[in-house]
């Protein structure tokens, strides 16, 4: 849509730009006819020489047709009013458009008989062989600077497409170059984290068979790594097919909200959930919206179990007509005026959120306690 108005409106503009050089040349043809040593142009001269003129702001379009518009009616004034060679000029205008287009011998025709009839009427007056030859020259230049101006513009083309072939050239190469990154990265991760989770996952596990053997109460904190050990390793299988594949995984994003926040409370963090919606709030979000909302209450209660002490935490999530307002605020020991040490989390947040236009906010706040507040837009800005 935005490629079809860009055309759209530079059409427009070049059209009016034709159709302003078309009446400038209709009226210094006009003014050059007042001006002569002659009775002035009548009614039938000034609307043949209008007629000649305006044509030619449809030379784009079919020069052609204008070309024989505009000689038509300079010759009729010709024959009426007999003027001097600045009856020429919108025909000269109508060639050089002819010679522009590719129609090079229909020029060469309309100047011949313009000439001829110019010539043969004597319009010129006395110096009337002078002034035929002269013309002869502007037609000649008329039709030359025309092929040049074709040729020009077909080399601007040629240039264009060429830049536009080497651009796609480099992106290919980018892409590629990124696949085979992707493909590393999925191949290292694999072959390091998919067996450490492994193993803490099987651990656990054993664990909490041999307790429930011997009839022991298992301990919060062992169901914790059971579960969370089992989430870590499907979040990496989703990560590594998204490296692989180049698409993004189902399943990550708010429809998984719950179960994020289940972990959390097994873990031992109290967290509190409201979601609202404002009137006229959209009810489904953006892929790229859902997914990163969904990583910043990842990221922030990851964060309220490594540095907040498992506090308090309640998580807000407002939807409005035009942007998705993500809170999620601890009432852990950060203080006021605290500052904040970006990690790798935080860092993530802020870029994920920056991807999609938004705004984040992560500092202390002003009761104490930590605060994440992301607001996501709906729609790209």
């Amino acid at each position: 849509m935005g490629g079809e108005s860009k055309g759209t409106s530079a059409g427009r503009r070049a059209w009016l730009l034709d159709t302003a050089l078309a009446a400038v040349t209709g009226a210094l043809v006009l003014l050059a006819a007042v001006a002569a040593d002659r009775p002035g142009p009548d009614a039938l001269d000034g609307l043949l020489i209008a007629a000649g003129a305006l044509a030619l702001a449809g030379h784009r379009r079919a020069p052609v047709v204008v070309l024989a518009v505009t000689t038509l009616c300079m010759l009729a004034y010709v024959l009426h009013g007999q003027p001097g060679s600045w009856a020429a000029f919108p025909v000269l205008a109508a060639v050089h458009a002819a010679a522009r287009s590719g129609r090079r011998a229909f020029g060469i025709v309309a100047g011949a008989v313009f000439l001829v009839v110019f010539f043969a009427v004597g319009a010129g007056g006395d110096d009337i062989v002078e002034r035929t030859v002269l013309l002869v020259g502007w037609f000649l230049s008329a039709g030359v600077t025309g092929l040049a101006d074709k040729n020009w513009q077909a080399y601007l083309r040629q240039t264009e497409e060429r830049a536009r072939e080497a651009e796609r050239t480099r992106e290919e190469a980018a892409l590629r170059r990124a696949g085979e990154e992707r493909l590393r990265i999925a191949r290292e991760l694999h072959d390091s984290l998919t067996h450490s989770i492994s193993i803490v996952k099987l651990q656990a596990g054993v664990a909490v068979h041999l307790a429930r053997k011997r009839g022991d109460e298992v301990p919060a904190a062992l169901l914790a790594i059971q579960e969370a050990s089992g989430e870590a390793m499907r979040e990496l299988r989703s990560t590594l097919e998204v490296l692989r594949t180049d698409v993004v995984a189902e399943g990550t994003g708010l429809d998984r909200l719950d179960e994020l926040v289940g972990r959390a409370r097994t873990a031992g963090i109290a967290v509190a959930v409201s979601v609202t919606y404002s009137e006229n709030a959209p009810r489904l979000l953006p892929p790229a919206v859902d997914r990163t909302a969904y990583r910043i209450v990842q990221e922030s209660l990851t964060n309220v179990a490594r540095h907040a002490d498992r506090a308090k935490t309640e998580v807000r999530l407002t939807h409005r007509p035009r942007h998705l307002l993500v809170e999620v605020e601890d009432t852990g020991p950060a203080a006021p005026g605290d500052p904040v040490a970006e990690g790798t989390g935080l860092t993530g947040m802020r870029e994920r959120v920056a991807a999609l236009g938004g705004s984040l906010h992560a500092a202390p706040g002003v009761t104490g306690g930590f605060t994440v507040r992301a607001e996501l837009p709906l729609e790209s800005e």
